[in-house]
Order: structure tokens, then sequence, then C-alpha cells
């Protein structure tokens, strides 16, 4: 299998995995919906954990720069960014696509710390953590990484409700509470 067909069946298996869960997801489902052979799947993928590593590593490539480039484009100053981030997630969260977050629901079909599908979802997660807290620098937050964490502690359980309940005022009620946490930060 080429280069281009592998990432074809990267992203491929990504729509599969997000949609219907990775348990859930056999390999006979991926060579049924992808169109490619198993035998071709495991040319490139020893386990189907290897497949779904690559997948999750391309979700982290795609969501992260998504999101970094909408809240850059939302606001210039990092106060702003910092309350972007939470209209970048009510977009995402009104969108087709927005079925929860596949970093939380890969850690809680994999839980064992330790182990690979559950290190790549924390991973997202402190990249996600270390760029917020980077903006938090820059806004002259007093303590940005209490003030990123929080931020994030937020931005988590807004995405686990919209999920669970439906996206309607969940970014807006949750960017409310970070701004009283900005603005204690910032004053």
């Amino acid at each position: 299998m080429s280069a281009s067909k592998r990432d074809e069946l990267v992203q491929k298996a990504l729509r599969i995995f997000y949609r219907d869960g990775f348990h859930a997801t056999g390999m006979d489902k991926l060579v049924k919906e992808t169109g490619i052979s198993k035998t071709s799947m495991y040319n490139h993928f020893r386990t189907k954990e290897d497949l779904i590593l690559a997948a999750l590593r391309l979700r982290d490539e795609l969501f992260r720069n998504r999101m970094y480039r909408r809240v850059e484009e939302l606001a210039d100053d990092p106060k702003g960014q910092l309350e972007a981030l939470f209209t970048s997630l009510d977009e995402w969260f009104h969108s087709e696509e927005f079925k929860g977050c596949m970093f939380i629901k890969a850690s809680g079909e994999y839980p064992v710390h330790g182990t690979p599908i559950h290190n790549i979802s924390a991973e997202h997660k402190k990249l996600i953590l270390s760029y917020v807290e980077e903006i938090a620098t820059k806004a002259g937050a007093k303590e940005p990484n209490l003030l990123a964490r929080q931020l994030m502690l937020l931005k988590e359980g807004a995405i686990v409700t919209a999920h669970i309940q439906g996206p309607d005022g969940i970014a807006d009620d949750a960017l409310s509470a970070a701004k009283v946490l900005i603005k204690e930060q910032l004053d």
C-alpha cells in the first residue's frame, strides 16, 4: 500500500472510530467500510491498536490545528484568545461532525494509565493545556498554569456536557465562568 493509500486508510479509520468507538469497530468492519483488504491493512499496521494510534495522531493534528487557527482568527489579543477558545468550541459543538471528544472516548475505552492509547490521549490534552498556558502567560495572568488548568476543566466539562445534553448554551455557560476566572487572574 502506498503512503497515500496508508493515509487514506488512517483518515477513513479515524471517521469510523470517532463515529462508532474503538472496541465496537472490528477489523472486518474497517475492511468493509474502507474498501481496503485485511492483508493491506496488516501490511501497514501490525495490530488494530497501531491503526488506532495512527488515527489518534491524525485527529490530534487536525483538531489542534483547527482550534489554534480559529482562536487566533477570532481574537488578536491574548485575553480575547482565552475567551475565543470557548467560541471555537461552540462552533465545533454545532457542527455536523461533533460526536464528543475522541480522546476522552479513547481514554475511557483504554483506561489503563501508561498504555499507548491512553498515553496519546493524555498527551493531546497536555498539548492543549500548554497552548492555553502560553496564551495566559502572554495575557499577563498572575498564575498562568492555574488559569490554564481551570480553563481546561471548563473546556472538558463543556465537551462532555454538549455531547450528552446537546450543544445549545453549553459553551456560553463555560465562557461566562471562564470570564470570571480570567478577570480574577488579569486584574
